[in-house]
Formats: structure tokens, sequence, C-alpha cells
């Protein structure tokens, strides 16, 4: 690897997990809530800026991997990740940064050894591997990041 692998669980509160080329691993959350005076697209730009923010500070990034999610329960978060869905894969491409989405059942079943695992669940997996998520959707992206080292991107 010549550069960081990040994984991502897309959403208001995207969660992320950087494997450094030195294996130096850091996670969080990003929020890309936008307040009452920002227009409909502020999320989606500094969803952007936080990308090649943390490229320049952590990069480059190699490969990103993110939680590909086919159904919401809400139109509101339908919109939310397919607009940063395409903020990210306009990135990616502009960058020459590989990308990939992760089925939520693969993820689940990687952490938990079970496709429908609740949230719960895949916190509890993740603290057992000696990380110590803030919430479920950092531990999604820990999720993701375990997932794609140890099987190569599906390759494995």
């Amino acid at each position: 690897m010549r550069g960081s692998l990040l994984a991502l669980d897309l959403g208001t509160s995207t969660g992320w997990a950087l494997r450094t080329a030195d294996d130096y691993t850091s996670s969080g959350t990003v929020l890309l809530k936008n307040t009452r005076y920002d227009g409909g697209g502020m999320r989606f730009l500094r969803f952007r800026r936080w990308l090649e923010d943390l490229d320049q500070d952590a990069g480059p990034i190699e490969a990103i991997y993110f939680e590909e999610v086919r159904r919401h329960v809400g139109t509101d978060a339908a919109h939310i990740y397919g607009g940063l869905l395409a903020v990210l894969s306009a990135w990616c491409e502009e960058h020459l940064v590989a990308y990939q989405g992760v089925p939520v059942g693969t993820i689940k079943r990687f952490a938990t050894g079970k496709g429908n695992a609740d949230k719960a669940a895949v916190i509890n997996a993740i603290r057992s591997r000696g990380f110590a998520p803030r919430d479920d959707n950092e531990a999604d992206a820990l999720a993701i990041l375990l997932w794609a080292i140890e099987t190569r991107g599906g390759v494995r």
C-alpha cells in the first residue's frame, strides 16, 4: 500500500475510519448537518472540503470503501446519502482514488458473523477488537476498514 485507506458510513453523521500507510488507525464522525442559515448544498460542500483536508493531512488517500445502502427508510436519508455518494464518487474520479461500496449485510456478517445484526452487536464486535467507537456510525466505518484490510477489498 502506498497511501491511506479510508472507510465511510455516509450520512448526516458520517462515520469514518482511516488507516495510514504506516499502519496508524484513527476514526470518528463528521457532522454534516445543515444549520438553519445554510443552503441545501452546504452539507455536500462541507463533505468535499473535509475529504480534501483529510487527503492533505493524512494522505494521499489510495482507496475509499463505503457502506453501500440499497434501501432507506426515509426520503430525506435517501437524498442525503445519494448526494454524499455523488460528491464522493466525483471526488474520487477527480483525484484518481479507487472507491468501492460494501453491502450492509457483508459488513455486518464480517463484524458479527450475522448479516442482519443490529447496531449494538456491531458496536460490541468492534469494541471486542480493541476499538472504542462513540456511536454506530464510527463502528460501521471501523468494520468497513477492517473488512477492507483483511479481505483486501473483497479479493480474498
